[in-house]
């Protein structure tokens, strides 16, 4: 029983989809239904399907997929259903900390390109690494990154928002997952606060000093950046072909 319902409680004729299996309201199994669809990505998911994985009845799962189809949050071709597009403008306005997806644009660009590597900048969110930018490297066949991926903070950019013991980067050589290493800085606000962590993966094998520092750099321009309360200023170095160490 939800929060302010009366023993008794039904859901008036006609409005099945305010309260869904165990009270599931309206919000929450719409929420629900999103999040089910964001994990099928670009892969569009049947009603049936997207009922069974947010447990909610059929009949709910398609007025409330109707609903979100009217107003833009979602897509509906063929009876199949995907993420729409005012969903992902929506998502765009979102900002963790003022400034930082601005501020942070060239130095991940320029860190891909000088590097090669797969770059990510991630925020704390509920106890995770939230990515908020990534740009894909030479790890995207193994390791694809994606905007809006959560994963734990005992990776190296992980650690490096809950602040490292030791100062410089946190290396990863091999130690979450064989082939993939990485290096992690945490961002500080001008008040010093780890607002984020810029991290760059590569494979196995390639020296990580030259990734740190150029980690480095990136998190300091990025932190400079959120200092002017501007975008970091274009590198000249953003469009050579990537070095390797």
């Amino acid at each position: 029983m939800e929060h302010g319902e009366t023993p008794g409680h039904r859901a008036a004729p006609g409005r099945a989809d305010t309260a869904g299996r165990g009270g599931r309201g309206v919000l929450e199994g719409a929420f629900a239904l999103l999040e089910a669809l964001r994990r099928h990505g670009d892969d569009p998911a049947g009603v049936t399907e997207l009922a069974l994985a947010c447990g909610v009845p059929k009949g709910t799962a398609h007025r409330l997929l109707d609903q979100l189809v009217a107003v833009g949050a979602v897509e509906r071709r063929d009876r199949r259903y995907r993420v729409g597009p005012q969903l992902y403008r929506l998502g765009l306005a979102w900002e963790p900390h003022p400034g930082l997806r601005a501020a942070a644009r060239l130095p991940l660009h320029r860190l891909r390109a000088t590097t090669g590597a797969s770059v990510l900048l991630v925020v704390m969110r509920e106890d995770q690494a939230l990515t908020v930018s990534s740009v894909p490297g030479e790890l995207e066949p193994v390791v694809p990154v994606r905007d809006g991926v959560a994963f734990r903070l005992d990776t190296a950019a992980g650690l490096a928002l809950r602040g490292p013991r030791r100062a410089g980067a946190v290396l990863d050589r091999e130690d979450v997952m064989a082939g993939v290493c990485c290096a992690a800085l945490p961002v500080r606000a001008p008040d010093g606060r780890t607002v984020a962590a810029v991290a760059g993966m590569v494979r196995a094998g390639r020296a990580l000093e030259p990734l740190a520092d150029a980690v480095a750099e990136a998190a300091g321009a990025l932190a400079r950046g959120l200092a002017r309360g501007m975008p970091a200023a274009a590198p000249a170095a953003l469009f050579r072909p990537a070095e390797r160490a």
